[in-house]
């Protein structure tokens, strides 16, 4: 079976929802596949800190309404070392800009529900995808899907796939320039329905390790700790979990750490990851797919929603006007900020985080540059401007 549609998107995860909304909200037509079922997208937990530009977009599509009732906005955020909590004042330090705590599962669900009421289609547990083409003006994509095979021809291929995924599995080689840094630590994380101990986020610097205090609403807790790449989860009580937590965060925050049973339990590791470029003639790279920043500044999201600020704004220009700069551009003006995101997730986890290969001196260090942001409006500022989130 051959069918046509302008634009093919590759995943179902944030970055293909919110570009195949956009794009739809524009009058052009856009096919997602997905190779999971959508049970299993939004089985997924994945953090929820969203920048004002991440908010703006979900606002232009009209999938704000239950994030505006729902989420938590968050002026501030605490970074904890020796002991003792300190606030950096996000909205006074940025003239006026916040973050919105909102899960990013719960982002999913209402982009996957719109774009259902729009009558826009998504296949779910499409079998075998594959791009074809793209390096010339007429791609396509294939999938098998109930033992049949089908053929999408398109215009454009949008790799909102992934890490994992096929599309930037599918360029040669010789055309791919990876940047990576491997960190040599994971993140245990526990979920609980247990009131937050903090109403804005605690991220810690401890001498036993990070630790992060989150949130998902005033019901529902998110908290890390800094582990080993050898640890194993079974090896992690809850008891011992609550316990560890407490003890790497100051004492006025772990006398408010209200502990229950977890709902989930799950190490992470933690990576820097950057593909170049991200595009390949007419198959584009989105979020995941390109890169991959460690969760310490909560960029990850983000970082998928600014590509497709950058991709929507390419592809409404090649169809409704016929220009092809905006797809020239996309990966150049997406790398841009790409990178100057890495350099902030790299930079906050290298201050927050124990290297087995620093020491005592490391631990100073960190601690004198700690001293130093929290003291000085210049460097919270500069903190605060990136956490926030730097303009597209």
């Amino acid at each position: 079976m051959s069918r046509r549609v302008q634009v093919v998107i590759v995943g179902s995860g944030p970055a293909g929802l919110l570009l195949g909304q956009r794009l739809h909200a524009a009058g052009i037509e856009a096919l997602i596949l997905e190779r999971r079922s959508r049970d299993y997208v939004l089985g997924r937990i994945r953090a929820g800190v969203l920048e004002q530009g991440t908010v703006g977009q979900l606002e232009a599509v009209g999938v704000d309404a239950r994030m505006h009732a729902e989420g938590l906005v968050h002026g501030g955020v605490n970074l904890a070392f020796q002991r003792r909590l300190h606030r950096i004042d996000l909205a006074d330090l940025t003239g006026g800009k916040t973050v919105m705590v909102y899960g990013q599962t719960e982002v999913t669900r209402d982009l996957m529900d719109a774009r259902a009421a729009a009558g826009a289609e998504t296949v779910y547990e499409a079998q075998e995808v594959q791009p074809h083409a793209f390096d010339t003006a007429r791609p396509y994509v294939t999938y098998k899907k109930d033992g049949r095979t089908h053929r999408i021809d398109c215009d454009a291929i949008a790799g909102c796939d992934g890490y994992h995924g096929v599309c930037r599995k599918s360029v040669p080689q010789k055309a791919l320039r990876t940047y990576e840094r491997v960190y040599p630590f994971g993140w245990l994380g526990l979920l609980a329905d247990v009131p937050p101990a903090s109403e804005e986020l605690i991220y810690a610097n401890s001498a036993r390790g990070f630790a992060l205090c989150s949130m998902r609403s005033p019901r529902r807790s998110r908290y890390y700790v800094q582990c080993s790449l050898d640890d194993k989860v079974e090896a992690w009580s809850d008891a011992a979990f609550w316990d560890e937590l407490r003890r790497r965060i100051p004492p006025e925050a772990a006398e408010r750490v209200t502990t229950g049973p977890s709902i989930e339990k799950s190490i992470a590791p933690l990576r820097s990851f950057v593909a170049e470029p991200l595009r390949f003639g007419r198959l584009f790279l989105c979020g995941d797919a390109g890169h991959i920043v460690p969760p310490t500044g909560a960029k990850g999201l983000n970082l998928a929603a600014s590509d497709v600020h950058y991709l929507y704004e390419a592809l409404r220009a090649f169809f409704l006007e016929r220009s092809e700069a905006g797809l020239d551009s996309y990966s150049e003006r997406a790398l841009k900020r790409v990178w100057k995101a890495e350099r902030f997730s790299w930079w906050f986890t290298s201050m927050m985080h124990r290297f087995p290969e620093d020491g005592p001196f490391g631990q100073k260090i960190q601690e004198a540059e700690l001293d130093y942001l929290v003291e000085s409006r210049a460097a919270s500022t500069a903190l605060a401007e990136n956490y926030v989130g730097l303009p597209y």
